[in-house]
């Protein structure tokens, strides 16, 4: 286990903090790393005074340049990890964080309740403003918390404490480097974590405001964590290419009706129970649904995700990229859901998938519009590049219009039974949040952008749905 102290102008502070860490929590430590971030004042030579006449584990480094608020955290992070740490704390060496509550913090660390435990100062009704916190601060604090659980659907009390204690390992699947250097990192890692399926715990933890100087710019702060959770916002419909941890493995499933899994469901609803080869089926949550219709549903995938087999009848592992593995007996139908998009020959893959249906079969279809306004616009003004998901998805390397994808479907013998157009993914700001002001206001935009699909399919339309079959 180790702390990580970080540091900057902390010379007449940082001894005091060391000082009121218990003797119980230190028995455990094995590292204490002081990063002294280029300090202006005499903070390393205090850090080393009081290394040589101390029995703690401790390292001090100063960093030669000033890395910044985030930036020291990354080095601090990278020094635990690659010291084989199971745990770190991030203290304050400003004593605004009070090290006598630090064993409430790594508690259920320990314990595997979580990945990463966050010190709130609101968690206890009134405690931040008798602790002193200036109120200006806790109304910013709280309003700037109120939006970020809206826009991310977490319910922390508080995201802007800087107490905070993280298993390693979770620290490890985060690319923590391409986080900002600034203060908002604190609001990008916990967007890491949120995205990467990480459990985060709150512990409250008492108020200290004291002389300790201030090196937030306020307005700055609350631009830049705004604009953090809208692009992480923007990063899950598919919009911007903000790349706080939302490289996911399993696609994840859209149950909206107005999604093109819901669409594609309601299809599959309309038939009578058969065989349903689902390709690309990833972790196989939209496969569970189909069966739960009555089909039996084999999948195939090139990554066998954690329990995908409990979900599906049947699941077959091989790289779509090389074609439709044997799969058995023919299809009733096959499903290939923002699939086609992801392989370099889709016209290969959708003869393999023509020869896998039974007679009388058909296969159902979603592919993502290039079209669509988003994408056009960023080729119009030079500034095409690959979103984490949505139209210019990086894992993408064939792009369909309407026309496009239209003449591929006949050129490969096939014949367009029923099409179908869904617009943005907006209803998802709503999902769970659908009494609140959030929740209507994505609504409100969700049913406009809807209208405008049905109006102007090739612009405002995100996905194109196929029902198809042989000629």
């Amino acid at each position: 286990m180790g702390v990580l102290v970080v540091a900057y102008n902390a010379a007449t502070t940082l001894a005091r903090v060391l000082d009121r860490l218990p003797e119980t929590f230190i028995a455990g430590v094995d590292h204490i790393l002081i990063g002294d971030d280029a300090s202006v004042d005499d903070t390393h030579a205090v850090a080393t005074a009081y290394q040589s006449g101390s029995s703690l584990p401790l390292t001090v480094v100063r960093h030669p340049e000033n890395l910044g608020y985030g930036g020291n955290q990354k080095a601090g992070y990278r020094w635990a990890i690659s010291h084989g740490l199971d745990v770190v704390v991030l203290l304050h060496g400003d004593g605004q964080y009070a090290p006598e509550v630090i064993e409430d913090l790594v508690e259920p660390l320990l314990a595997g309740d979580a990945d990463a435990v966050f010190g709130s100062r609101m968690m206890r009704r009134g405690a931040a403003r008798a602790g002193g916190m200036p109120a200006y601060k806790y109304v910013g604090n709280r309003i700037l918390s109120t939006m970020q659980n809206a826009l991310t659907g977490l319910e922390l009390t508080e995201w802007h404490s800087g107490y905070r204690a993280y298993r390693v390992d979770a620290l490890a699947d985060l690319d923590l480097g391409a986080y900002s250097d600034d203060f908002d990192f604190d609001t990008e890692i916990i967007l890491g974590l949120h995205a990467a399926g990480k459990r985060i715990v709150e512990v409250p933890i008492p108020t200290y405001y004291g002389d300790e100087i201030c090196y937030v710019n306020g307005m700055r702060y609350a631009r830049d964590v705004t604009a953090d959770v809208v692009r992480f916002r923007a990063a899950q419909m598919g919009f911007g290419s903000g790349s706080t941890g939302l490289d996911e493995t399993a696609y994840a499933l859209k149950p909206s009706p107005h999604s093109s899994h819901g669409r594609l469901l309601g299809w599959l609803g309309r038939r009578s129970p058969g065989r349903v080869l689902d390709v690309g089926c990833s972790d196989g949550q939209f496969g569970a649904l189909v069966r739960e219709q009555g089909h039996h549903v084999v999948g195939v995938d090139i990554v066998k995700h954690d329990g995908v087999g409990d979900r599906l009848d049947d699941f077959v592992e091989a790289d779509l990229e090389r074609g439709l593995p044997d799969t058995g007996e023919p299809f009733d139908v096959v499903v290939a859901a923002d699939v086609l998009e992801h392989v370099t020959d889709p016209a290969h893959l959708l003869k393999d998938m023509t020869a896998a249906l039974a007679p009388g079969g058909r296969i159902l279809v979603s592919v993502p519009n290039f079209g669509h306004w988003y994408p056009r616009g960023r080729v119009a003004i030079g500034r095409f590049d690959y979103d984490q998901r949505g139209p210019l998805d990086q894992g993408h390397v064939r792009f369909f219009t309407r026309r496009s994808f239209e003449r591929l479907v006949t050129s490969n013998g096939l014949r367009i039974v029923a099409r179908d157009t869904v617009g943005s993914p907006v209803d998802v700001l709503a999902r769970g949040r659908e009494e609140t002001t959030v929740g209507a206001v994505a609504n409100g935009v969700a049913a406009a952008d809807r209208a405008a699909t049905r109006v102007w399919p090739t612009l405002f339309g995100y996905q194109f749905l196929y029902v198809l079959e042989r000629v």
